[in-house]
């Protein structure tokens, strides 16, 4: 038999700091999961995709910090971020996507998360970050930290052409989502919104950005979702 203790017994977490993690690709999240469990200093406490339970898992598991996806099956991370920032504002919150940084950084700040990291960055990142955002430290990239606080303090000149950087944090998740394919009804049953809610979404996307038409949204929508899964942006 076995000498090895169950790892949820009592005493597990002593010296440890609990990690909760909420992402939709179980390959990626066992992956996390064993990088993390291998630290001295960290152990994972729950893991999950499904958003409606992390809410409970917290309460529950009182991680020390919480790393989360911003792409959920039927849920927005962002909102998810914002929920668990307003309920337990004690607990850290890394995020962890394949979003470009660049973009989603300052608002995912915003709704109340202490760092970012792209998944295609090396392990060692995702430790570093961690242990930063443990420390009650920002963890950004260099290039990014320097934006936002031009951003702050300076202000960038604008360049007179229109940009998802305009979009209400809502207003990017319906973008994102036409660009993946979905109808308006698709879009509001994944944002559980009314289908009137949604198209007033869309209105305000299509003024803000300055197409002339719903196929021009629907195609700049596809081709900018194509462009940032594949690290470059076209707006």
């Amino acid at each position: 038999m076995s000498n090895l203790k169950p790892k949820f017994e009592a005493g597990y977490f002593a010296g440890k700091r609990k990690v909760l993690i909420v992402d939709d690709h179980a390959i990626l999240r066992q992956g996390i999961k064993q990088l993390i469990d291998q630290e001295p200093d960290l152990a994972v406490c729950w893991d999950g995709e499904d958003p409606t339970k992390v809410l409970e898992a917290i309460g529950a598991q009182q991680p020390d910090i919480a790393i989360v996806d911003l792409s959920l099956k039927n849920s927005d991370g962002l909102e998810l971020i914002k929920h668990v920032h307003a309920k337990f504002p004690e607990v850290r919150i890394l995020v962890l996507s394949m979003f470009d940084e660049s973009l989603y950084a300052a608002r995912v700040m915003h709704a109340g998360a202490h760092g970012y990291v792209m998944k295609e960055e090396a392990t060692n990142n995702v430790l570093l970050a961690i242990r930063t955002v443990l420390r009650s430290e920002i963890y950004l990239s260099a290039k990014t930290k320097d934006k936002l606080l031009q951003n702050l303090f300076v202000g960038l000149p604008g360049s007179g052409k229109p940009s998802v950087n305009r979009l209400t944090d809502r207003e990017l998740e319906v973008f994102r989502l036409l660009g993946q394919g979905l109808g308006t009804r698709q879009v509001a049953d994944a944002m559980r919104l009314s289908v009137k809610t949604v198209e007033t979404y869309r209105a305000g996307i299509m003024k803000k950005l300055e197409f002339k038409s719903a196929t021009e949204l629907v195609q700049r929508a596809f081709d900018w979702v194509h462009h940032e899964s594949s690290g470059r942006r076209n707006l």
